[in-house]
């Protein structure tokens, strides 16, 4: 602690700016936490003229620069913070290195409105700082934490990732219950802040140490049993006991849960937004997944994934989240224009320059390549020297359903490698084994939301895409990017299909936007020609339903039939369901031996296509669509208010 206070002393001598005030204490406690998550209180007391612009300063290493913080909350959250005194009680995830508090005073005169965050919202400005607090660390900041699952091109394997501070040889130790005979080594892997390609990521305020990435794969698993693991070493230590429920191909249900642009939550303000609907999508995520017993599932998360965006430690609060998630069901991902784009991508055509800018924070695909790794070997070289850009495309079989994950970031036109593997991998499938075929993409082939700028991007994906998913009678195209959920009538040409949609060719594949998983900016609905002020209702004879609640949508197929439901948030109930039946064994619904599908929509869908009811039913998902930050603002202080933008 007095190396700490002195460092302070010499930096704000050197700075000419008044430090520390006699008269302000603050405390922490406990000083040491047990895991990532754990709450540390945080008091104060002795603040003279206490304004709304104090804040506390989150600082991780302890030794970072008074700009460098993690985040911030202000003092005006706590109550009674009039008084001069108050606590807030904060969660914290283990950066594998200590934490420390520094509370600032910040005057109106000294707002700088050119140094804010994303939203534009001004920064808190570190002159005069109160007082500094002791160190808070972890028992075990060097132990295994961010656990997740994936498949590998093997049924009898599953993949298991993880993080540590140091590197030090790890083992993946598995078995059935009652035997955990099974171990075997990670491999391990890192990345450092030279392989980020771009500001803010390479710089000083958004880098810090990711860590040490492992990798382990668990084999010769028995297809649908129920496993248990744990991650680590004995000279380490381990990590609490996990499990699973191994995968199955052969089994006549598949269960799986999907969305898009979900992000992650923190308890605090940062450089970047944050999203607090994540935690609810989680929660009830984890409902599902508890009343599924040992049914094996698992979840895609189509693009956007932790909206990091080049700060690094938003990577560790989304891990962290998930990993009540992800170390009990394989954790799917594609890549989205906010783990990847930047200015010097390798693949950006003249008409995509407006779809493709600096989303990807500076990172370049590299925290996602490396943290992620998905099927198949699909690459690409970054273009900066980093590690190539992995987990673009590949496929799996689950049950009776084939799922084709694609990068819309990368080249997807005719004759690029990605293009061929789409064609080859659609031709090559077994039907009678796979009767549903869904692909999933981030941005949409298909969007009724005033999203302009893809416009361009769109249209090659119509020209390039849409025949390979129309000749092979792909099922279902799910597409995240717009935080909306949307789905379409049997699609082709941007034109509903007449007749039942086939499993053989001459068919077309239901489109489905869900990318609401999270993220708070939504768009508005594209308005009609002879209104191009404001969305008119009722909505264009393709859009079956559309909503603006953060949500996400759960699958389970069997061969006769695919049904896709939409949960909301705010009550977990759903409020749309796709039903398509495949024709295979269910000849009581009058499908013919070619095995067409017959889509159902929700029928509730089919009444609300009336003007008043779905500008109601808009009004109302609009408005639960911010409820969360409504409360936000409600709840006081100086919680900076988000405003749109047009990021997605």
């Amino acid at each position: 602690m007095d190396s700490l206070f002195l460092f302070f002393v010499i930096l704000c001598i050197a700075k000419l700016s008044p430090c520390f005030s006699s008269h302000v204490s603050l405390s922490v406690s406990p000083k040491n936490l047990s895991r990532s998550g754990d709450k540390v209180w945080i008091q104060w007391s002795g603040v003279e003229s206490p304004s709304d612009l104090d804040w506390l300063g989150i600082y991780s290493p302890p030794d970072s620069t008074h700009d460098n913080f993690i985040g911030y909350v202000f003092l005006s959250s706590a109550e009674g913070w009039k008084t001069g005194a108050g606590a807030v009680e904060l969660p914290l995830v283990n950066l594998r290195s200590n934490y420390a508090f520094r509370i600032f005073r910040w005057t109106r005169d000294e707002v700088d409105n050119k140094h804010h965050d994303h939203d534009q919202n001004p920064l808190p400005g570190t002159r005069h700082l109160l007082v500094v607090s002791e160190e808070v660390g972890f028992a075990s900041p060097m132990a295994p934490e961010q656990i997740h699952l994936s498949f590998t091109d093997r049924e009898d394997e599953m993949r298991v990732l993880f993080i540590t501070g140091d590197g030090a040889e790890s083992f993946v130790n598995y078995g059935e219950e009652g035997r955990m005979d099974g171990m075997v080594k990670t491999e391990v892997t890192r990345y450092s802040r030279s392989d980020m390609c771009d500001a803010p990521a390479n710089t000083s305020v958004a880098w810090r140490d990711p860590g040490f990435i492992h990798d382990g794969v668990m084999r010769n698993l028995k297809m649908g049993r129920r496993y248990y693991y744990r991650v680590g070493s004995d000279s380490k230590g381990w990590s609490s006991i996990k499990n699973f429920t191994s995968r199955d191909n052969n089994a006549d249900e598949t269960i799986a849960f999907l969305f898009g642009d979900m992000g992650a939550w923190a308890p605090y303000a940062t450089f970047r937004r944050l999203q607090e609907e994540s935690k609810t999508t989680v929660k009830w995520i984890l409902r599902d997944i508890e009343a599924l017993g040992n049914k094996p599932a698992f979840v895609s998360h189509i693009g956007d994934i932790s909206y990091a965006r080049g700060y690094s430690w938003i990577w560790d609060e989304f891990f962290n989240q998930i990993e009540p998630i992800a170390s009990q069901v394989p954790y799917h991902v594609c890549i989205g224009n906010h783990e990847y784009d930047w200015p010097l991508q390798p693949w950006k055509p003249s008409w995509s320059s407006a779809s493709y800018g600096k989303d990807g924070g500076g990172e370049c695909g590299v925290p996602y390549s490396l943290k992620f790794r998905m099927p198949g070997n699909s690459s690409l070289p970054t273009g900066a020297g980093a590690v190539d850009t992995k987990n673009l495309y590949y496929s799996f079989d689950s049950g009776p359903v084939h799922f084709l994950y694609i990068s819309t970031e990368t080249n997807f036109l005719p004759g690029s490698d990605q293009h061929n593997f789409i064609k080859h991998d659609l031709e090559g499938l077994d039907r009678g084994k796979t009767p549903f075929v869904v692909v999933q993409g981030h941005r949409p082939m298909y969007t009724t939301s005033n999203e302009v700028r893809d416009a361009p991007l769109r249209q090659k994906f119509q020209e390039s895409l849409e025949p390979l998913l129309v000749e092979n009678n792909v099922t279902l195209a799910l597409w995240g990017h717009v935080h909306r959920y949307e789905r379409f009538c049997p699609m082709k040409n941007f034109k509903c299909v007449d007749g039942p949609a086939g499993i053989r060719s001459g068919g077309a594949p239901v489109h489905v936007v869900i990318g609401m998983a999270g993220q708070d900016w939504q768009p508005v609905w594209e308005p009609r020609a002879n209104h191009p002020d404001e969305p008119i209702f009722p909505q264009p004879e393709q859009s079956m339903y559309r909503g603006g609640e953060f949500g996400y949508t759960r699958l389970t197929a069997t061969k006769e039939k695919l049904t896709l439901t939409y949960v909301g948030n705010h009550d977990g109930e759903v409020h749309d369901t796709l039903e398509i039946l495949s024709g295979y064994g269910a000849q009581e619904h009058g499908d013919n031996d070619r095995g067409e599908v017959v889509v159902l929509g929700s029928p509730l869908s089919w009444y609300v296509k009336g003007a008043s009811v779905l500008l109601l039913g808009g009004f109302v998902g609009y408005v639960l669509g911010f409820v969360s930050r409504c409360r936000r603002e409600a709840a006081g202080g100086n919680s900076w208010t988000p405003v749109k933008s047009e990021e997605v």
